[in-house]
């Protein structure tokens, strides 16, 4: 599209997005507009959000009467891209398939919307773009050539010259020559420029936005090249009063400065006296001019078309304006060949196509004129979104690890292994079960030294002694094992791929009687940093 695009607008982006004007401007930045190419679109994205934006898309800034408007300020609702479902600001990515048109945002898309309304009132507005004219300069938008010469005289660069410029750098049109930067006759430059407009590939250098020429001051050149081209004059200013007597004034502009480096003496302004409600009295009132009548109010046969204006003063001594705002009149449409359709009320919206999370629902009408009487264009169906509370997600884990190795290297120890959680579960859904098991194991018997087993065997025989004393014993005459609180976890033996820690609860009191050799410290281990490395 680029020999359609005069300027490619860009800016820099606004981050945090809301901030006082007094501690930081908003972005702003300059962009041309000529006869041809007077549309202007914007479009800035929301960060972070699903896909959100606010924009504008052709705002014309040509007046009706072919004049450049001097200001427009206008308030922006949030649209949706129809790429991602999300409904918060902070959303996970959740890709729209199919993907939709892009559609303005309401107050009744999502409960879970920062722009919910239970009453469906307006959105809420989220940003505002102010477009102001700051210069007018060259060709303007009602400017016709006089005549072959001047179309010629616009083409000839294009016929004549060797543009070597490569595809990737989009320019505009050469500015005309400046005047000469000498006034004699000796040897002096004018310059021409041009704007870069996008560099499509970086890599490949752009040639130079000026260009100069060789040039004499005036009366030196073979030809009398003295003339002032000027452009139409532009359309009278509004009367500088509101009652009475004032004036107005209207421009041109220099469309091409004389070759031989003079400056332009020709006035580019021009004043006249105006009169506005001649007959000035405190009870006169100012409206603006009438718009544009509305559509007819009929597709067929006869209706009634309205048009509107606004006062733009009312009356000095407070009384009300007397003159009509809206006027009307009949409207003739082609003859009605048939009659209009008969149809009954729209039902109630049926029950949601889904039980939860995103689904759609209809309503119907019935036709109640007879099928004989002419075809019903009417539609008897209309369907639209609806949204219920999201859909329970279940918990998700990954397979079982292998098992660990054994925590001894002789006699009995343990083994663990550990699983992830994938999916967290939500809105409801199944609770993740265990993610760590242990299990015994056995390595070789531990090594002992001379005389080992028989105290083994002696130290068995006392503890089975100690239990059933234990069972048989008064708990009045012995008092109870007393033990301390369990101490903190200790640090994880692994950052990662599955640890242990440990804590324990030491003996506060003990009996001194021998036995109560089963009041020992206790030992608790779980499993941490369960995560693959």
């Amino acid at each position: 599209q680029s020999d359609e695009v005069l300027t490619v607008i860009k800016a820099k982006a606004q981050w945090p997005a809301w901030q006082p004007l007094n501690v930081r401007a908003a972005p702003s930045a300059e962009f041309s507009v000529d006869r041809h190419r007077h549309l202007m679109s914007f479009l800035t994205m929301l960060g972070p959000s699903p896909d959100w934006n606010v924009g504008l898309s052709a705002e014309d800034l040509c007046t009706k009467d072919c004049g450049w408007v001097q200001k427009v300020v206008q308030d922006l609702i949030p649209w949706d891209a129809g790429t991602d479902s999300g409904v918060t600001y902070e959303s996970p990515n959740k890709p729209t398939v199919p993907q939709e048109k892009i559609r303005p945002l309401t107050s009744l898309d999502h409960p879970q919307s920062p722009f919910y309304d239970p009453e469906g009132g307006s959105i809420k507005l989220v940003a505002r773009v102010v477009i102001e004219r700051i210069a007018r300069k060259g060709e303007q938008c009602n400017i016709v050539p006089d005549n072959i010469d001047d179309i010629v005289a616009d083409l000839a660069p294009e016929e004549k010259e060797e543009d070597d410029t490569p595809e990737t750098c989009i320019y505009s049109n050469w500015s005309p020559w400046s005047a000469c930067s000498s006034s004699t006759c000796e040897k002096g430059k004018r310059m021409r420029q041009r704007m870069l407009k996008a560099q499509l590939d970086l890599s490949v250098p752009c040639p130079d936005t000026q260009d100069f020429q060789p040039c004499m001051g005036p009366g030196c050149s073979d030809e009398d090249g003295s003339t002032c081209m000027m452009s139409d004059w532009i359309t009278w200013s509004p009367c500088s009063v509101s009652c009475g007597m004032g004036t107005r004034s209207r421009e041109r502009y220099v469309k091409q400065f004389p070759e031989d480096g003079s400056m332009c003496k020709v006035p580019t302004e021009e004043t006249e006296k105006c009169i506005v409600n001649e007959e000035c009295s405190p009870s006169s009132c100012l409206v603006t001019e009438w718009g544009e009548w509305d559509e007819c109010s009929a597709s067929c046969g006869t209706g009634m078309k309205r048009r509107h204006r606004m006062i733009k003063m009312t009356p000095a001594d407070g009384s009300m304006c007397k003159a009509e705002t809206t006027e009307a009149e009949k409207c003739m449409m082609p003859e009605c060949h048939t009659i209009p359709c008969l149809l009954s009320p729209w039902s109630e919206w049926s029950d949601c196509s889904v039980t939860c999370g995103k689904g759609m629902r209809t309503r119907q009408r019935m036709l109640k004129s007879a099928a004989e009487l002419g075809d019903c264009n009417e539609e008897l169906e209309q369907a639209e979104k609806c949204m219920l509370p999201e859909c329970p997600i279940d918990c998700e884990l990954t397979e079982w690890s292998q098992w660990s190795e054994c925590n001894t290297s002789c006699g009995k120890g343990h083994m663990i292994r550990t699983r992830m959680i994938k999916i967290e579960p939500q809105f409801g859904g199944t609770a993740c079960p265990e993610t760590v098991q242990r299990t015994k194991c056995r390595v070789r018997k531990c090594l002992r030294g001379p005389g080992m087993e028989k105290r083994r065997w002696k130290e068995a025989r006392e503890k089975r002694r100690s239990e059933q004393a234990k069972k048989n014993i008064d708990s009045e005459q012995y008092p109870v094992c007393r033990l301390k609180p369990w101490t903190a976890w200790t640090e994880c033996s692994t950052l990662c791929g599955g640890g242990i820690q440990e804590r324990y609860m030491m003996v506060k009191k003990r009996s001194k009687s021998t036995q109560f050799t089963s009041c020992k410290d206790k030992k608790e281990l779980r499993a941490c940093n369960v995560h693959p490395c």
